[in-house]
């Protein structure tokens, strides 16, 4: 009983304290704000149906996100994605960074297209350690890769960044 109530604590806690980042990172995926929803809520049900199944897990954020992820390619093999501009039509727009050197550059819009036009493997890998703020080896986790890939996708992400920012400049 104590282990049930022990499982059900730790769920709970990580839902509170990550289904925000979650909800994001499937958004900057899917950059459909229900699909995001349904999906982060999808992502925490099967976590719930693995832990309450008496299976171990060692890093409940990753595999959350892990799950997320899977769901997300899942779904992406059934359906191709909507448009940026289909999403800018319907009126959603994400928060813009507040960071006072980005406002000064690039207005969110900008930076969400500059996100969405990057390969999927450098894509993924940034919006996961800048917006979501995990650790190179959770990324790791969730991307089934190892940390040196997941360093050099980040490092060739952020240089085609750069590369796009300097053409726009």
């Amino acid at each position: 009983m104590s282990d049930a109530f022990s499982m059900e604590q730790q769920f709970i806690e990580a839902y509170e304290k990550h289904s925000d980042a979650i909800f994001r990172y499937c958004y900057y995926r899917v950059f459909d704000r229900e699909k995001a929803k349904d999906y982060m809520q999808e992502a925490y049900c099967r976590t719930w149906k693995y832990i309450s199944a008496g299976k171990p897990v060692e890093n409940i954020r990753a595999f959350i996100y892990k799950t997320a992820n899977n769901i997300i390619i899942d779904e992406a093999r059934k359906k191709k994605a909507t448009s940026l501009d289909a999403i800018m039509e319907k009126g959603f727009m994400p928060s813009v960074d507040n960071r006072t050197k980005t406002e000064d550059y690039f207005t969110g819009k900008e930076i969400v297209s500059i996100i969405e036009s990057l390969d999927e493997k450098y894509r993924d890998a940034i919006i996961l350690k800048y917006v979501n703020d995990l650790s190179t080896q959770e990324i790791a986790v969730i991307l089934q890769e190892t940390e040196n890939n997941v360093y050099v996708r980040l490092s060739r992400g952020l240089q085609k960044v750069k590369e796009i920012i300097n053409k726009q400049s």
